[in-house]
């Protein structure tokens, strides 16, 4: 069996022996292509020394860009600033060199040009500056989108750090916030986030004892003015159930981290 087919088993697709078991023949409908996906980085989920899982981190990074996955937390909270820094530095040029050739034969097979994936730093807008990232993934109880976006303008306004990467970066962040009940996906609308991560909606493999918000407080939290994205749990199999309850996408680390990429869009998109 391969490495590819086993993870997906372990994601919950059955237990056919074929390659695309009759299960995933429904998978090709299962989301529309406008359903957003959402990549959370964890290189320490690697084998290997640092130098190696780093590596494998922005491989799988260049991988997620290619195809065509619509936002990338780089989540490595364990790292010292000039160290992340220079990660989260060397994610950007990897995720404009996969989007500027992806860009480029699209818009020559189709004749425009398509979204490219924007790769938001977890927590520090002072990171995010400093390296001409997309925007930022705030936590649950960290500072306000109104905050950050206050500090990104004074950026452009070259009143500080990394007002020179900023040239290069949209002037509209976007800002995704950590939600865990639908009162602060409310809260996070009035604070003028981009979008709300909802979670955990489903129990989570490696914390077995972490209790679920489940589909109905998913349900609640998508009526909310900003989109709001299921993480926790989720996989190819519940995926259909997160968008039925209003959800916009999908967010996952396992998912997409543990799993070739392309075949996961294949199953998620069609």
């Amino acid at each position: 069996m391969s490495p590819v087919f086993k993870n997906l088993l372990l994601q919950g697709l059955g237990t056919t022996t074929t390659f695309v078991p009759t299960s995933l023949a429904l998978s090709s409908k299962l989301m529309p292509k406008s359903s957003l996906l959402y990549y959370i980085t964890d290189r320490a989920a690697f084998p290997g020394d640092e130098r190696r899982r780093r590596l494998r981190l922005l491989d799988k990074i260049a991988e997620a860009a290619s195809h065509g996955l619509d936002y990338i937390q780089l989540r490595e909270k364990d790292l010292p600033t000039r160290e992340l820094e220079s990660l989260a530095y060397e994610a950007v040029q990897a995720v404009r060199e996969a989007t500027r050739t992806i860009r480029q034969e699209r818009k020559l097979a189709t004749g425009r040009w398509p979204l490219t994936t924007a790769l938001l730093i977890n927590s520090r807008t002072d990171v995010a500056l400093a390296t001409a990232a997309a925007g930022v993934h705030l936590p649950a109880n960290d500072v306000s989108p109104e905050e950050v976006r206050a500090a990104w303008k004074c950026g452009e306004d070259k009143c500080g750090a990394g007002a020179l990467a900023r040239e290069n970066s949209p002037r509209n962040p976007p800002i995704a916030v950590s939600c865990h009940s639908p009162q602060e996906v409310a809260q996070a609308a009035a604070n003028r986030a981009t979008f709300a991560v909802f979670a955990p909606v489903f129990e989570k493999r490696d914390t077995p004892g972490t209790t679920p918000t489940g589909l109905d407080a998913l349900r609640q939290a998508c009526r909310a003015s900003i989109p709001v994205l299921a993480l926790g749990g989720v996989t190819l199999r519940n995926a259909e159930s997160c968008l039925q309850a209003g959800a916009a996408g999908i967010a996952a680390i396992r998912l997409f981290q543990e799993n070739d990429i392309a075949t996961i869009v294949r199953h998620l998109r069609g």
